[in-house]
């Protein structure tokens, strides 16, 4: 889930009672994977690769919305609908 506060950038994670923040600042994102890492490597936390992915994940679907926001001002881009595909996934192989 991200939040946005005063110019700052919130990601957060809920895992198995444990709540994992994390606050940076629009131009840090590099850094913030480091973070995520650093994490996914300590054996020591509850924090995993899985959910590095996922926050890796949401990290950059932000940083594209953000994209969208100031090349194309004026054009409302919604990513959060489900686009149908051309697969079947009913029909049997």
């Amino acid at each position: 889930m991200a939040n946005e506060k005063a110019g700052k950038r919130v990601l957060t994670i809920q895992k198995e009672g444990e709540q994992f923040v994390f606050r940076y600042i629009p131009g840090n994102e590099e850094k913030l994977l480091d973070a995520f890492v650093d994490l996914a490597n300590n054996e020591e936390n509850n924090f995993d690769w899985f959910d590095a992915a996922v926050l890796s994940f949401q990290l950059s679907k932000n940083l594209v919305e953000e994209a969208d926001k100031i090349l194309c001002p004026n054009v409302k881009v919604d990513r959060t609908q489900d686009k149908e595909d051309d697969l079947d996934w009913d029909r049997e192989l």
